[in-house]
């Protein structure tokens, strides 16, 4: 597809040479003035590595096995000295924010600062990669192919992004934010294109590319000069990793975050280090699988290196030329919108003359098509319309319907799948109606927050509303999609008739993305005059009415004649560079616990007559394993590769946690493997 493996292979030896060289990054001079206190935080928010399923294609059979990489929240606290206002920017290495997750966080924050934080200055965005465990929603939609929430694991998370607020709250000092903005070439493509050509021709010619490439970049530098964080946006899925792969990860935005990390020596354990975020922007119909077509499961791993080292490179180039210091006030607006009822003014209609209606959820036809290029579902095509003709389908299809016959003639083009806001167990529906709409204005640039994922015309025209309400007081507006709660996408009008997964997957119907717009125009044109915005109906609260939750561990067992971290197989005594080294042991269940801020497994070099850890399960060069082994047995296998490995004497450490059945009690175990040397 286009250019060849060397080609792609070359641009991974030049990046992994640039990083070598160390052609990353200077500490500028300290500043005269500092325009904002500012703090960064990080915190881990891994989760379940075994048993549960993964959340973001939707495939029963995807149940995490290991960790490939750790999952962080980064925090970004921003206060204006003048004002005092602040706001607080998380990116979480998640599928997606569900509403009680932001609920969770706000309330823990409520209880210890008293008012400080609150779903008003507070945006949780996901990175939205698709190898992240889920079952966390409250709503039954995002939980069915995992068959149940998991309790244990929402806590977590809720706890993780919670931990990043309070270090980068704990974290703050005077100083700068630094923004650069450029355009990164061949590092994502647009999925629908067909749709994408729906759009008004006009339109189009404004823009030199059916995607968004301009990645825009923040440097957080103190007063004295030294660097606190970098958190950029730019619109790719992470979905380099299809949807046979087990084993939980970051994917392309997650590595491009590690690499950057690295180089800046961050200590994960440390409650004050530098913390980079690469966060989405208006990615809904944008893939890193153009090039390679569908993952395959064979070349994934590295088909996610090339696209997380071009966001890497490109960040480490602009953070490096980042001279331009943010300007101006600390400021936001949050309201609430029921989106199932919302009337739209002829202002922000398409042909600026009729009302405009949002529609009860539903779920289009073409949905279960899945995305082409990033999560195929069965086998149909994309673009069927209503009312549609059967014979594309191949053969009767038995799904389609509506509770409502007014919920067909709202929704328009789209045949109805599932009605997700008529189907209401216990009296709620499925996927959420009461979501946020937020706008973060730092200095000037503004921050708009959707629960959505946004296709890159979507993504222009509310940047566009948002920069004429601004008009004056701000210069650059980027996209925080996934943010607060998730509902699915949004798609143009015009992108909307043509049904593909994009507009199949907008949930209120064809003109929900003008709703956005002028929501988004109120409470932007609100901050500029300093006035409230109404805020709208308080969405419910539904932590209380889970069902059907997923099971703990029963109990954990070994072999007899074995321990807990026993070897099954040693590694062999010697490597050459470049080999995959392997130990297995007897180990308990993961679930047992996520070993938080912490590690399964350590990679141990002799150095001096000590073992100093080399590697560790958050490295990219290593793998946690498990699988079941009989009824209770735990089989751990680490793999690490040591194409950058050093010379010397190695062993491998595993950690776990193993559980009684007799009393419950969860007691944790090291293994230690034989020694081998990498020559």
């Amino acid at each position: 597809m286009g250019k060849s493996k060397w080609y792609l292979s070359g641009m991974v030896s030049l990046a992994c040479l640039l990083i070598a060289m160390g052609i990353l990054i200077h500490t500028p001079s300290a500043n005269a003035a500092e325009n904002f206190l500012v703090g960064t935080g990080i915190y881990d928010i891994t989760g379940p590595a075994a048993e549960c399923g993964m959340m973001g294609y939707f495939m029963v059979d995807q149940k995490t096995e290991g960790i490939h990489t750790r999952l962080r929240s980064r925090a970004f606290v921003v206060a204006d000295p003048a004002s005092g206002k602040r706001v607080a920017l998380v990116i979480a290495e998640a599928g997606m924010i569900p509403q009680g997750i932001t609920q969770a966080v706000v309330k823990k924050l409520l209880s210890k600062y008293n008012g400080l934080y609150t779903d008003k200055n507070v945006t949780i965005s996901a990175t939205h990669t698709h190898s992240a465990p889920g079952a966390i929603s409250h709503y039954a939609l995002y939980n069915l192919s995992m068959f149940g929430y998991d309790e244990k694991h929402f806590n977590a998370v809720a706890e993780g992004i919670y931990q990043s607020i309070v270090r980068a709250h704990n974290n703050l000092k005077p100083g700068n934010i630094r923004i650069n903005t450029g355009e990164l070439n061949n590092c994502g493509w647009n999925r629908s294109p067909l749709a994408y050509e729906e759009n008004p021709d006009e339109e189009k010619a404004r823009y030199n590319s059916n995607m968004d490439k301009t990645m825009t970049l923040l440097r957080f530098v103190s007063a004295d000069g030294s660097n606190l964080g970098m958190v950029n946006w730019y619109a790719v899925h992470p979905t380099s990793l299809g949807n046979i792969n087990k084993l939980i990860s970051g994917d392309n935005k997650g590595y491009a975050s590690y690499l950057f990390e690295k180089q800046m020596r961050t200590n994960y354990a440390a409650a004050n280090t530098f913390v980079a975020a690469f966060a989405e922007n208006n990615a809904g119909d944008i893939s890193p699988n153009i090039y390679w077509g569908y993952p395959n499961g064979v070349d994934d791993y590295y088909h996610m290196k090339v696209i997380g080292t071009c966001q890497h490179n490109k960040a480490a180039e602009l953070f490096n030329e980042a001279t331009v210091n943010l300007v101006g006030s600390v400021d936001y607006r949050h309201t609430y919108v029921d989106m199932s009822n919302q009337s739209i003014s002829p202002a922000y209609m398409p042909d600026q003359v009729s009302v405009g209606k949002t529609c009860s959820a539903a779920i289009g036809v073409c949905v279960l098509a899945g995305s082409t290029e990033d999560g195929k579902g069965i086998d149909i095509p994309e673009g069927i319309t209503y009312p549609y003709d059967i014979s594309l389908l191949g053969r009767p299809y038995p799904f389609a319907f509506t509770l409502d016959p007014f919920d067909q003639q709202c929704h328009g083009k789209k045949p109805i799948a599932l009605p997700t806001g008529r189907i209401k167990p216990q009296g709620i529906p499925l996927t959420p109606e009461v979501l946020p709409v937020q706008l973060l204005k730092i200095g000037n640039l503004a921050i708009i927050a959707l629960p959505t994922e946004v296709t890159t015309m979507a993504g222009r025209r509310l940047q566009e509303t948002v920069m004429n309400a601004l008009d004056g007081q701000v210069d650059y507006v980027v996209i925080a999609g996934l943010s607060n709660a998730y509902v699915e996408y949004v798609a143009t009008p015009e992108e909307y008739n043509l049904q593909h997964y994009e507009g199949a997957s907008t949930h209120f119907g064809p003109y929900t993305l003008n709703a956005y717009q002028e929501k988004l125009d109120v409470i932007a044109r609100a901050i500029k005059n300093g006035v409230p915005v109404n805020p709208g109906p308080t969405p419910r609260d539904i932590a209380g009415n889970q069902i059907f939750k997923m099971a703990g561990v029963a109990f954990d067992d070994v072999p007899i004649g074995k321990k807990f971290g026993s070897v099954f197989a040693q590694p062999k005594t010697s490597y050459t560079r470049g080999e995959m080294v392997s130990a297995v042991f007897w180990g308990g269940h993961p679930k047992n616990d996520y070993r938080t801020q912490d590690t399964f497994l350590v990679v141990e070099k002799l150095d001096g007559g000590v073992y100093k850890p080399v590697a560790r399960d958050w490295d990219p060069e290593t793998t946690y394993r498990w699988a079941r082994e009989s009824i209770a047995y735990s089989k751990i296998t680490i793999d690490w590769d040591t194409a950058k490995a050093s010379p010397g004497i190695y062993r491998i450490r595993h950690k776990g946690n193993w559980k009684s059945g007799w009393t419950g009690a969860i007691t944790p175990y090291e293994g230690v493997s034989r020694t081998f040397t990498v020559n």
